[in-house]
């Protein structure tokens, strides 16, 4: 598995398994429970979930059982919990319902009323706990991030997770050059845009010239990016096998040019768009 390297030298797998929805409608359990240890039997490591969603960490807890060696985990604290003491208390509640003694990376989920620095030092204290192994942010955008690097101890921060895919291509324009710009790797989430991408007829085209689905070749294409990943959701073991098949698509010139018109990229700055 490809990977992008942290701050602490840990490496982020390019491609994951997403769990937001999950644990919500208890007929579903089984088979996101498989579906998660299926993706770990492909060497889908990387589990992203989030403290918002404690019914999914719960399922990721039951999934990952025995097999935490294997896992590359991250979670995410509520705004309305980054204070001090609130970011602490939501990591050792995400680290009881994920039943493990660590997380690999724990994010801001998006910025709220406390202070970046407050939340900031909060991660550091953590992370120099041995409760996380990295921090990060996700949906902040440039602005949000110059501020961010601005704070104390905070250029230790290892990604940003933003909603990043064919249709949401606002980021390229200033975001993603300057998270490349000072080492900031990118987690793109909803890469396939729950769904709604499935049925571009050109995405299909391409997606047909390499045998594959439009989900894959989506996927394929967030992966092409310079110092992204993508953590894409599937509750069924199936379409976790499809996924993984994406990190074997290579898209050609022609391929990208044709997905460049159907989907421009952006001319100027958008605000960060969020799901």
């Amino acid at each position: 598995m490809r990977g992008l390297r942290l701050p602490s030298g840990a490496e982020l797998p390019v491609l994951g398994q997403g769990t937001w929805g999950m644990g919500e409608d208890a007929s579903e359990r089984a088979s996101e429970i498989a579906a998660l240890r299926h993706g770990l039997d492909l060497g889908l490591g990387l589990i992203d979930t989030a403290e918002m969603y404690a019914d999914a960490e719960e399922v990721v807890g039951e999934a990952i059982e025995g097999r935490r060696d294997e896992v590359f985990l991250v979670s995410k604290v509520l705004p309305s919990n980054s204070s001090y003491a609130g970011t602490i208390d939501a990591c050792e509640r995400s680290l009881r319902r994920t039943r493990t003694d660590h997380l690999d990376l724990f994010l801001l989920h998006w910025r709220g009323g406390v202070p970046l620095s407050e939340t900031v030092s909060a991660l550091i204290e953590l992370r120099e706990a041995g409760k996380i192994g990295d921090f990060g942010v996700s949906n902040l955008d440039t602005d949000d991030m110059r501020e961010l690097w601005g704070s104390e101890g905070a250029r230790g921060c290892a990604t940003d997770q933003i909603l990043f895919n064919l249709t949401r291509r606002g980021p390229e324009h200033d975001l993603l050059p300057w998270c490349r710009e000072h080492g900031v790797p990118v987690m793109a989430y909803s890469p396939i845009e729950q769904g709604r991408l499935l049925r571009d007829p050109v995405l299909a085209e391409v997606a047909e010239r390499h045998g594959a689905t439009p989900a894959q070749a989506a996927i394929a294409w967030v992966l092409a990016g310079e110092g992204l990943c993508a953590i894409p959701k599937s509750s069924r073991p199936e379409h976790v096998e499809q996924n993984r098949a994406a990190l074997d698509i290579t898209l050609t010139d022609a391929d990208l040019v044709a997905l460049d018109e159907r989907f421009p990229a952006p001319d100027r700055a958008t605000p960060l768009e969020v799901l």
